[in-house]
């Protein structure tokens, strides 16, 4: 078992050249219309998703997010190199009001909508 570990690592290294111009500096080789990218000598392919925003989801979108990164995970070939990056940031306070809480009507639902967008904010800020 370690033997074979060891060997999958050693075939996951790639060797480093030092790059002589702009062209060697960007790994990329080839790229098909479907998304795969040729980078060296393996095959990338990148998945964006929608913002999710798990703190204020119910308990069956919490189970059901976890179910389906699982079966991703559970998809992936044992002896496939996968790489997941998970790029969080933190998002500006006017671009999250502006994208995410709901704007005052003046249609007698205001109050309403304002303890709606206090539960998000208190969601989103962990109180």
């Amino acid at each position: 078992m370690m033997k074979t570990l060891q060997k999958v690592l050693k075939q996951d290294q790639e060797r480093y050249n030092v790059p002589r111009n702009v062209h060697d500096v960007i790994p990329i080789k080839r790229i098909w219309n479907d998304g795969i990218f040729l980078v060296g000598n393996k095959y990338a392919k990148t998945y964006k998703f929608t913002d999710i925003n798990y703190m204020v989801a119910s308990r069956e979108d919490k189970e059901s997010m976890f179910l389906t990164y699982s079966e991703l995970l559970n998809s992936l070939d044992s002896g496939a190199t996968t790489k997941i990056t998970i790029n969080n940031h933190r998002i500006n306070k006017r671009d999250f009001e502006s994208s995410i809480l709901m704007p005052m009507r003046s249609d007698g639902l205001d109050e309403y909508r304002d303890e709606y967008n206090q539960m998000l904010i208190d969601k989103a800020t962990g109180t």
